[in-house]
């Protein structure tokens, strides 16, 4: 099976302590966000978790220790880096302070087990179709020699967002078009492997795949393993990724991205931090009586040697 660590919320950079300490123990247990009563444990040892993949925005409380898992399991690692600012991502890194970081995590886990992620892809006043080319290309000038890919999404339009973003600016099939050239050029110009991922449309034609973010292929590839060929799902529409299961909880990341899906407002997510107990095997919270703990599947996807 494959732990994904960073679905939900930004557990590397606000959750680092308990993490660590759920990978030392060997299990997690995760509540199921439809039925709050239900909780499901997961073995986290390498007899059991084929793959652990990880996205964030910011590696920086996680790399002094980050060997504790790398030693121990394969793994893979997505760093989301965009063009906003902090009246967008108020708790995220600067670019060049992000850049760092993601070169460091590059020299510690190798470049084959990184994805750069630049997506969303949104429109304002401030951040127009010009001004994504000309930072994207800033940001691919110094990190492609430290990544495995980049991975980008046009912005979906859901009620939450329309409310949380009312500056946004509508993204015409025209602008993707232009979005996608001009990113798939850049890309081929500093030899990055660009894809989409939870985006509709054939950019082909711009060098530009559609594909999962987290396909076997992907993963195999990064660590040196082979996977069972195996059909993958998706979570979404235009989603191409393999299974897997989340460790994580939504209304939780303190990022406060104002595009965030995983929050449903940025004051919930700083009152469930309260909530939270490094030493608890929940990331929020522990057991409660009216709690049913099952036993969670963990099927390997690994092909037979």
């Amino acid at each position: 099976m494959i732990i994904n660590t960073g679905g939900r919320t930004d557990t590397v950079q606000y959750y680092t302590e308990w993490l660590l300490r759920r990978f030392s123990e060997g299990y997690v247990l995760s509540r199921n966000p439809l039925f709050p009563n239900k909780v499901t444990r997961y073995e986290l040892t390498p007899d059991n978790v084929d793959c652990v993949v990880f996205c964030s925005k910011n590696y920086t409380p996680i790399l002094p220790r980050l060997h504790e898992i790398t030693e121990c399991f394969n793994t893979y690692f997505h760093y989301t880096i965009t063009a906003y600012g902090k009246e967008i991502e108020p708790g995220v890194p600067s670019i060049d302070e992000s850049m760092e970081t993601l070169i460091a995590l590059s020299k510690q886990v190798g470049k084959q087990r990184i994805g750069w992620r630049y997506d969303p892809v949104l429109l304002t006043k401030e951040y127009t179709v010009q001004r994504h080319l000309e930072t994207f290309e800033r940001m691919a000038k110094v990190l492609s020699p430290h990544i495995d890919r980049c991975i980008f999404s046009f912005v979906e339009m859901y009620k939450k967002l329309e409310c949380n973003m009312p500056e946004l600016v509508p993204l015409s099939e025209a602008d993707q078009e232009i979005l996608a050239q001009g990113l798939g050029s850049i890309a081929n110009q500093y030899g990055i492997s660009i894809q989409t991922c939870g985006t509709n449309g054939d950019f082909a034609k711009y060098g530009i795949r559609a594909s999962g973010c987290m396909t076997l292929d992907i993963l195999g590839r990064a660590n040196g393993i082979v996977f069972k060929n195996l059909k993958h799902k998706g979570m979404r529409q235009g989603c191409h990724c393999i299974e897997s299961r989340d460790i994580g909880a939504y209304d939780t990341c303190l990022n406060g991205c104002k595009y965030c899906y995983a929050n449903t407002k940025p004051q919930k997510a700083r009152e469930n931090y309260r909530l939270h107990d490094p030493a608890s095997p929940l990331l929020l919270g522990r057991i409660k009586p009216e709690d049913t703990i099952i036993q969670g599947a963990q099927k390997s996807f690994l092909a037979k040697k």
